[in-house]
């Protein structure tokens, strides 16, 4: 059950979604583009500052609100809120978690007012779900850190004021996670990716040669990037879960509007069984997935109030954040698959919505973690607990 202000957050993003990403979502699908003016609206609601605390310009939301007004995001346009989720977890939230006062004061605010634009620079070319085979090095001169390497798949790359960026500091795989000033010398964007789905989202290669950054550039200490990237993944890959039971649910909403409409044989499609079936399918897993999602939420929720998870630890959690991310994003790709099957030979086409959903569903199958990677990590937690260990 939603809570009298999520519900109230939850309507706020529904009509904002219906009345300004909707109509829109086609063209800007076609240029890959998000245009500057939906930023500012995000902005202008709090929708880039929801999980930033009030001190420093943000909403201050709860796990919950934050969850449901990506599902209404993204049953408009999931690129939209890709943008909106990596904004508010991955980098604000790593920032407010292993930051100092000094850098939360310094960027939280930008973020949360839009003034910035956050980037979260972790995968390359031959380091995507073994993040800690990452290549890109940070070698101290002086106080100052040297950045050298290449990073890949970069979401809001382009538009971004701020990457985090993780870079090899020592030996032995030791990772340091960094804030970067987009506009530092020998930061620079080589190339724009064009991808299968979420196309309006910015998915970039950024190059950095010899980026001199000062010693407060380090956020944390420059051996536990690592962990600094798991933890911002954590609230990252539930955002991505979120935004997969919106692509489910708008999925859905289409499915049924059209075999209500849509006749064959002297009737509605929704009268047959066979479509009846799917429609029941998709209900009850989407309806599942959103469950999951927000029970996982709340859990999280409760450890960051400074409560305890009643099934011990970090570990855990991190597998109920996969286990939500796994589950929803297949639902979302079950959910749009059979949409477009029931659409027929239209569900095919560029002219009907379906198929852009199962282009994007697949995306989250994939960012901020793989299905196979979510398996690997259920699959230790699960067996990790029958060892003892």
């Amino acid at each position: 059950m939603l809570t009298t202000d999520q519900i109230e957050i939850r309507d706020l993003a529904r009509g904002f979604a219906e009345g300004e990403i909707a109509p829109h979502v086609e063209h800007w699908d076609a240029e890959a583009a998000l245009p500057d003016e939906i930023i500012a609206s995000l902005a202008e609601l709090g929708f880039l500052g929801m999980l930033v605390p009030e001190r420093y310009g943000g909403l201050d939301l709860d796990m919950g609100s934050y969850l449901v007004v990506l599902e209404e995001l993204a049953r408009a346009d999931a690129a939209t809120a890709l943008t909106v989720s990596v904004q508010n977890g991955p980098v604000a939230g790593a920032i407010l978690n292993h930051g100092t006062e000094e850098q939360r004061a310094r960027w939280l605010p930008q973020l949360a007012a839009g003034e910035t634009i956050g980037a979260f620079a972790l995968s390359e070319a031959d380091a995507g779900s073994d993040a800690a085979s990452v290549g890109t090095v940070a070698r101290r001169d002086g106080d100052a850190w040297v950045l050298s390497g290449r990073k890949k798949w970069v979401t809001n790359g382009r538009r971004a004021g701020l990457a985090l960026v993780f870079a090899r500091t020592g030996e032995a795989g030791a990772l340091g996670a960094f804030l970067v000033p987009t506009d530092t010398d020998g930061y620079t964007v080589v190339d724009r990716t064009t991808t299968m789905g979420l196309r309006a989202s910015e998915t970039v290669t950024v190059e950095l040669a010899d980026v001199r950054l000062p010693a407060d550039a380090l956020l944390g200490d420059a051996g536990r990037g690592l962990a600094v990237a798991l933890d911002a993944l954590t609230v990252g890959r539930l955002g991505i879960a979120a935004l997969a039971v919106g692509i489910g649910a708008a999925a859905l909403d289409h499915a049924v509007r059209y075999s209500g409409e849509r006749e064959q044989f002297g009737r509605a499609l929704a009268d047959f069984g066979a479509i009846q079936a799917k429609v029941a399918d998709c209900a009850a897993r989407i309806s599942a997935a959103r469950a999951v999602v927000r029970e996982v939420g709340q859990r999280i929720q409760r450890v960051r109030a400074g409560g305890s998870d009643d099934e011990t630890g970090a570990e855990a959690l991190v597998a109920r954040v996969a286990g939500a991310k796994l589950f929803a994003t297949e639902t979302a790709m079950f959910a749009s698959d059979e949409a477009v099957q029931i659409f027929g030979g239209y569900g095919y086409m560029r002219d009907y919505p379906v198929e852009k959903l199962m282009r994007d569903a697949k995306g989250t199958e994939i960012f901020e973690g793989t299905s196979e990677i979510m398996r690997v990590v259920i699959a230790r937690e699960v067996l990790s607990e029958a060892r003892g260990d």
